[in-house]
Formats: C-alpha cells, structure tokens, sequence
C-alpha cells in the first residue's frame, strides 16, 4: 500500500521537475534554432543573382525584411514589401502608377562600377567622345565583352545611344533628356513600346503590395529583370528550384496518393 505521505510529496515536486525538464528541452532547443537562423544567407537576390542583391536584416523585432532561400539563393518572400524604396517618380504617360503610390526598388548603388560614373567620365581623366560613333572601348569588357559586337538591338545600337555622353551618372532619351538610373523604364519604352504598354497595365513584370486597385504597390523596373547589355545572349538564367516538400513523418513515399480517385482510373 503506497504511503500518503510519499504521494503528497510527489505531487508537490511534480511540478519543479516538469520545470526542469521544459526548460532543458528549451535550452536544447535554441543552439539548433539558433543553427537554423545561421544558416539562412545574409542577403539573396531578388530577381537576377548578382544583380538584385538584398541585405537580410529586421524591419521590426521578429520580422526580417526579407528571408532567403538556403537552396536557390533567392528572395523567398517580403517581410515588409516597400523596405527600401522610394516613390517612382513623375511619370510621362498615365497609367496604374498615376492612380497609386507607385514605389521602386532604387538601382543606382546597386551598379558595379557607378562611384559615381563621372569620377572616371569627367571629361578630362577620360574625354568627351567627339562624336557618338561605334569604337572599341579600353575598359568595361566585363560587361560587354566586345563593344563593337554590342548584342542589345542586334548591332542597331551603340553604347552613347543610351547612356549620356555629357553625363554618365544618368541615361539618355531620344531628346537628349536625362533619365535616372533608378528609372530605366523610361530609357527601354523608347523602342520597346508594346512592352511597356504592358507593364504600365501589370500584364508585363512583377508588383507586390497591396492587391486593391489604386492601393500601394511595389514596381519591378526593366533592369531588375533584364541584363540589357546582354538581352540577346542570356534572357533569363534558369536557377536551381527549391527542395520538393517533405513526406508525412510516417512515411517514407508516395505510395498514400494512389488511393485517390485520379489513380484508380
């Protein structure tokens, strides 16, 4: 017969070493979360690798701005979708972004070489073409490897076509006007004009946000997409895609989905 006494005492230690044993567990836990978080990429790309790259850092405590993907790289979603954008800017034809609170992603510090452009391009350490005829450039072959052979318009165009001769920090349009960088946009319609007509409608590109007409979205511009020094070459690079979901814990295969319907036909 168990003595009263002994119960009475269990039942008052009980719940001091139920503590203990939760909170082992918890401290078990948290190096392997801890692990977890590690492993994650610092920063992933957004739309083209090596060319969208985004700082994974907190918006808030508890919700990162972005979280990337540990197979692909990639952006897998937006903690916040308007983290580091600015307001698109004055459009010259009417569309969605006139009707919303357009932002974009600013492109500008993402450039490889812009410090800016007219530290080297001052007219001075590197003159002023004379002219905007096609020749072969001593630097920059990294980007196109031959200036010459420039694969964007299939050799219709030349590098001043775009980019201003007087000002390297912006580009150019067909008036001579200055675009930003941060609006390529702008740039790209000159000649592609159903796209952009396309993209000024969503049917073209990529937006997130708010989903509700006229709400605030988040717009992709041409050169997050598009590599136009390249366009001909490499459209778009297939990445590697994410790791299929994972079998039920009790299973080992797929065996369980040939008892639906669709299988016994």
């Amino acid at each position: 017969m168990i003595n009263k006494r002994f119960l009475k005492l269990a039942a008052l230690c009980l719940p001091v070493f139920s503590g203990i044993l939760f909170s082992s567990a918890v401290f078990a836990q948290a190096p392997a979360a801890q692990a977890a978080a590690a492993a994650e990429p610092a920063e992933c790309f957004e739309s083209r690798d090596g060319y969208t790259t985004v700082e994974r850092t907190e918006v808030k405590p508890g919700l990162p701005n972005v979280k990337c993907s540990k197979t692909t790289g990639g952006v897998l979603w937006w903690g916040d979708p308007y983290y580091g954008t600015q307001k698109m800017g004055p459009m010259p034809i009417e569309a969605d972004y006139t009707h919303e609170e357009a932002v974009v992603k600013p492109r500008t510090k993402q450039l490889k070489y812009f410090m800016p452009c007219t530290t080297c391009h001052n007219g001075v350490m590197v003159p002023y073409p004379k002219d905007k005829n096609p020749r072969a450039l001593a630097m920059h072959q990294d980007i196109v490897p031959d200036s010459l052979d420039l694969k964007h318009g299939r050799g219709a165009f030349w590098c001043l076509d775009c980019h201003n001769a007087r000002n390297r920090d912006t580009l150019m349009d067909h008036k001579g006007a200055e675009i930003s960088f941060d609006q390529p946009q702008k740039l790209c319609g000159k000649c592609h004009g159903e796209v952009y007509i396309d993209w000024r409608d969503g049917i073209h590109g990529k937006r997130i946000g708010q989903w509700t007409k006229g709400g605030k979205k988040r717009w992709w511009v041409c050169t997050e997409c598009h590599n136009p020094h390249m366009v001909q070459v490499k459209r778009f690079q297939p990445i590697k895609p994410e790791v299929a979901p994972q079998f039920p814990r009790t299973r080992t295969n797929a065996d369980h989905e040939k008892k639906h319907e669709a299988y016994a036909e």
